[in-house]
């Protein structure tokens, strides 16, 4: 039975018929339809991390924090590309998806701009700030028990149920080449602002969990900093896309588990895995333990309170900090900030 097995691995004929894959002129495209909803997120100099890393003065830390967004991380760039080039499908018809809660909020935010119904499938744990978010901009939300969801499969049912039964245009999260290309509109604004400063990039850290913000920052990444090392991040417990990356094919983990709600993909898209595969070059596993340091540390030296999953590359770096050699600067996305005061206390307190 599928709960017995560790991991599982997609057959070879699956893999054999590819997928058509998002490039850098799709990113490009999504740029126009992004910036006529949002300001690009700030990409912000850490001192305090380049003392920490032990540094020269001739390199530099950039965090590019996703939580400056109306909805406090990166999701709404994938979810407004999405619907802006979906509009004739949806016409009078609802969208639903399902997500842990930040896509949530960013199709939710979508749906606001572009006059649509939505509505969403989310886990009943989720946190909080990201139902009040969600419901914010109009969507319903149904939830389900993510706990036994690897073996009801509730979650897919519900939102095809929707799709069938309300006729709703169903929305993935992350492996639609829209969602991706709408979320290296932010990789785009990296490569602006650090060519504007005549800048070069030796590392770039971001997480990993259906693949989409990563699949959509590594190619602006890469094509403009090819010689960049790109780090792909993930929980030690829900750690699918290293699996996937030794396997050389995608890896389905039957049950993931990590404080890093919004990295429990069961593995990454069939979209996603193509552009992964061939610009990331590794994938750090991060503890949790590690994870809330980072989001201490973060708290104590820049005042930001964020959530595990936005942390989670912080912890990374720090992790790394005495492999740092050669020239250039260090990139780190935090993708997102949405938490409950009570388990973040709890999470940053238990060190």
């Amino acid at each position: 039975m599928l709960a017995a097995l560790p991991y599982l691995e997609f057959n070879d004929s699956e893999e054999m018929i590819p997928p058509q894959i998002a490039c850098i002129d799709d990113v490009c495209r999504a740029e126009e339809v992004i910036r006529g909803h949002l300001s690009p997120a700030p990409l912000i100099r850490s001192y305090r991390l380049e003392k920490e890393l032990g540094l020269p003065p001739d390199r530099r830390v950039w965090i590019k924090d996703y939580g400056w967004t109306p909805v406090g991380s990166f999701k709404l760039l994938g979810a407004l590309n999405w619907m802006a080039n979906h509009l004739d499908e949806i016409g009078d018809r609802p969208v639903t998806a399902h997500s842990s809660g930040n896509f949530a909020s960013g199709l939710a935010f979508a749906g606001m701009k572009y006059g649509k119904r939505v509505i969403i499938v989310m886990p009943e744990n989720a946190p909080r700030v990201k139902f009040e978010l969600t419901r914010s901009f109009g969507a319903e939300i149904r939830t389900y028990d993510i706990a036994t969801d690897h073996e009801t499969g509730l979650r897919d049912n519900m939102t095809r149920e929707i799709a069938e039964v309300e006729g709703a245009v169903q929305a993935s999260p992350y492996d639609d080449n829209d969602v991706i290309a709408g979320n290296g509109v932010g990789g785009l604004e990296i490569v602006r602002e650090l060519r504007s400063q005549q800048r070069e990039v030796s590392h770039f850290f971001c997480a990993v969990s259906g693949g989409g913000l990563m699949a959509g920052h590594a190619l602006a990444i890469a094509d403009e900093f090819p010689a960049a090392e790109i780090i792909g991040v993930e929980p030690a417990s829900a750690n699918d896309f290293s699996q996937s990356l030794r396997a050389g094919k995608r890896v389905r983990i039957d049950c993931p588990e990590s404080i890093c709600d919004g990295l429990l993909s069961y593995d990454v898209g069939e979209h996603n895995w193509p552009i992964l595969r061939d610009r990331v070059h590794r994938c750090v596993c991060v503890v949790d333990r590690e994870t809330c340091r980072a989001m201490r540390w973060m708290d104590e030296h820049h005042g930001l309170r964020t959530e595990p999953s936005g942390a989670i590359t912080i912890a990374a770096a720090l992790g790394e900090k005495d492999s740092f050699d050669g020239s250039g600067d260090i990139v780190i996305v935090l993708s997102g900030r949405n938490v409950d005061p009570g388990p973040y206390r709890d999470w940053t307190a238990s060190l």
